[in-house]
């Protein structure tokens, strides 16, 4: 089977989020870790501080993957828009929430996979708030994300804590996906 999007080469395990808001600054710490990190995160103040141009950026100053951490929870068409723009800058994977439903997730994996990158769907948050809210609803909001066909992020919480969230947790919704993001699918 053709995987539908590149490989996240899995060295050492991480992924440094570049949360900084001055594009030298931003682009020295790509630079920096690269020896050290798998990939790059990189979200919404860093972008909005340096342009979308940023992604590409990152990527070519460190040599990894970026991975848009966007967590984009809008109705499809926008959702799709704001996958697409990302990928165009050179994002290798975009983030988006479940919690905006089926369609929306699927609107991001569709327009990622199409252009052969990953998308991720977050169904917890560790903050506080997160839990207060996500949480109760962590198993409906995966079911979300893997009928919309995007690999599952899962930070604490229930999800961790059962056997289909374990089981989902270390395989995402698709396994070859999963195997090529760095996760040992024979594991279990």
């Amino acid at each position: 089977m053709t995987a539908p999007f590149a490989p996240v080469p899995r060295r050492t395990g991480l992924v440094v989020a570049v949360d900084l808001e001055e594009r030298a600054a931003a682009e020295a710490l790509a630079g920096a870790v690269a020896p050290f990190a798998d990939a790059l995160k990189v979200g919404w103040p860093t972008v909005l501080a340096c342009g979308i141009e940023v992604v590409g950026l990152l990527q070519r100053a460190s040599g990894r993957p970026v991975i848009c951490d966007f967590k984009i929870a809008d109705i499809p068409p926008v959702a799709s828009a704001i996958a697409r723009r990302a990928v165009d800058a050179g994002a290798s994977g975009v983030i988006c929430h479940a919690f905006a439903g089926r369609e929306s997730v699927q609107a991001v994996a569709d327009e990622c996979h199409r252009r052969g990158v990953l998308a991720i769907a977050v169904v917890e948050m560790s903050h506080e708030g997160g839990r207060e809210f996500t949480e109760p609803w962590s198993v409906r909001l995966l079911e979300a994300a893997l009928a919309g066909g995007a690999l599952v992020g899962a930070v604490n919480g229930v999800l961790i804590k059962t056997v289909l969230g374990r089981y989902t947790f270390a395989l995402g919704s698709n396994e070859e996906a999963t195997r090529l993001s760095g996760v040992d699918v024979d594991a279990r």
